[in-house]
């Protein structure tokens, strides 16, 4: 009888003592981890401390200087105080260097430094791993393949294509400015250069930028440009699993989704389009295939070296990054150009003499437009499209005045801060294209719109082009202002955007 009494007083017992074990063991895993972080800030603080910054808070570092509509503003102000580079505090254990030294610069870029696995990894589940986020022999063998798709053989009828989907977006320009003289222009922008970048390197027919469909692809590509930038800058969204639970995180999944299934479909469409009945001999008859081709018969004659992930990750890759940024740097020459008024109209004057009424642009007429190149230039100076990359350091690093570093420290190599620094750019605000006049002396790695290294940007002819040729078209149509009741704020994203749109007052020349 007793032991039918005691039996669940010791079960209670019994779970006390399991609680108080628990409990402890909780406790020393925390004191633990409270050590570990610890002594990662003091090994950050012992790392840095030769690259001084502004005071920073133990728990959230320097992020309240770096707010959404501010942070270009103290960048620059770091720029002009801390020479060459300086730190920068996520949070108590997160910290990295700010490059924007031309010098720094050549040294980072001319290593073989990964890219910096906290920031990119979070656009895994947007591009994939693409070429932008491969790295070592696969990255090797990716941009070899991939390589003579930008030759200029194929570059050179791409020109047509280029200045039929501007002459799109232009006549559509001449229809709604006659209702209204003031347009935001880069949604209307990032139309044109989808839909070039489509019928390029995939082989698209006909114009998109009348398909209303297609502006769930564009909006989507918007959302997760400002999600995943806004996830590099949260301490709480590191995590996958807790991102996934958070709306944004739910927000960011269908946003890839949306992306996905037009990628998708533009493969689809490809794939089908070559089962038809000679097609396939024909393509690959070709002397130079387009990149859609290259990455398609890669998988069919050597499926092993080739998934159909692969596939899919790197015509995602080049959707996103040969639309978007092309679209950003086209957007803000216009702004500059529509904001310095003898500026634009000498390269009018330039392109009348070259093209007269635009009727026909070819490869030929690029090289022959030298002032509108300089002013193309120095507004990818100002406005550079993608502000800034990172670097993990997989090894010591000692930059030109003696500063070292040790491996395991993340870089952001501000592209921003670089091209607005006063020590490389006297008078960086100004807008002068003289700074680009033939035969003007410059760092090599002073001016690096797109990149610079053996990771340059493989598509930086063609965007060059696409610039030179949508600029070209515009100004022989346009007189072009700016909207002085919505000055665009440069934000940067993934890609540099504007808070509050680009806005141009248009008016149509006779």
């Amino acid at each position: 009888m007793s032991v039918s009494v005691l039996s669940p007083t010791r079960a209670l017992g019994g779970v006390s003592g399991l609680l108080q074990v628990a409990s402890l063991l909780g406790l020393v895993l925390l004191l633990l981890k409270a050590a570990q972080l610890y002594l990662r800030r003091q090994w950050l603080l012992k790392a840095l401390q030769q690259f001084p910054s502004p005071p920073s808070h133990w728990l959230y570092g320097h992020m309240q200087e770096f707010q959404e509509e501010t942070e270009l503003r103290p960048l620059l102000k770091r720029v002009e105080k801390y020479p060459s580079a300086c730190a920068r505090w996520l949070w108590g254990t997160k910290a990295l260097v700010l490059v924007y030294d031309p010098d720094y610069m050549k040294v980072v870029l001319g290593r073989s430094d990964p890219k910096s696995h906290d920031s990119y990894r979070l656009l895994i589940p947007w591009i994939g791993n693409g070429l932008l986020l491969l790295e070592r022999q696969t990255w090797f063998q990716h941009r070899r393949m991939l390589t003579p798709a930008f030759h200029y053989d194929i570059l050179k009828p791409y020109v047509g294509l280029m200045a039929d989907s501007v002459r799109v977006m232009l006549d559509k320009w001449e229809e709604l400015v006659s209702l209204d003289s003031h347009l935001e222009v880069l949604g209307h922008v990032s139309l044109m250069t989808l839909e070039t970048i489509m019928k390029c390197a995939f082989s698209h027919q006909g114009s998109i930028q009348t398909d209303r469909n297609i502006q769930s692809y564009i909006q989507a590509i918007r959302d997760l440009g400002n999600l995943t930038f806004s996830r590099i800058r949260n301490a709480f969204h590191q995590n996958d699993f807790i991102y996934r639970l958070t709306p944004e995180g739910r927000w960011s999944h269908r946003a890839c989704q949306l992306a996905h299934q037009h990628t998708d479909a533009v493969i689809k469409l490809r794939k089908a389009h070559l089962k038809k009945e000679g097609e396939l001999e024909k393509v690959r008859s070709k002397r130079h295939l387009d990149f859609l081709d290259i990455l398609l018969f890669a998988r069919m004659e050597n499926g092993s070296s080739l998934s159909d992930v692969d596939l899919r990750d790197e015509v995602d890759t080049f959707m996103f990054e040969g639309h978007d940024t092309t679209a950003s740097g086209i957007s803000w020459i216009l702004y500059a150009l529509a904001s310095h008024p003898e500026h634009q109209q000498r390269c009018r004057e330039e392109i009348q003499s070259l093209l007269g009424d635009g009727a026909s642009i070819t490869w030929d007429h690029l090289d022959k437009m030298p002032y509108t190149t300089m002013c193309i230039k120095e507004a990818l100076r100002l406005y550079p499209p993608v502000p800034g990359i990172s670097r993990d350091l997989s090894k010591p690093i000692t930059f030109p005045d003696g500063r070292s570093l040790p491996a395991g420290i993340p870089l952001s190599l501000s592209f921003y801060g670089l091209h607005h620094n006063p020590k490389v750019w006297p008078n960086p605000e100004v807008f002068d294209p003289s700074r680009f006049a033939p035969g003007s002396a410059r760092h090599s790695h002073a001016f690096l719109p797109f990149s610079g290294g053996s990771r340059n940007c493989i598509g930086k002819q063609f965007a060059m082009n696409e610039m030179k040729v949508a600029v070209a078209l515009t100004l022989l149509r346009f007189e072009l202002a700016p909207d002085p009741s919505r000055v665009p704020v440069p934000i940067p994203r993934v890609v540099l955007k504007s808070k509050n749109g680009i806005h141009l007052q248009l008016r149509k020349l006779l």
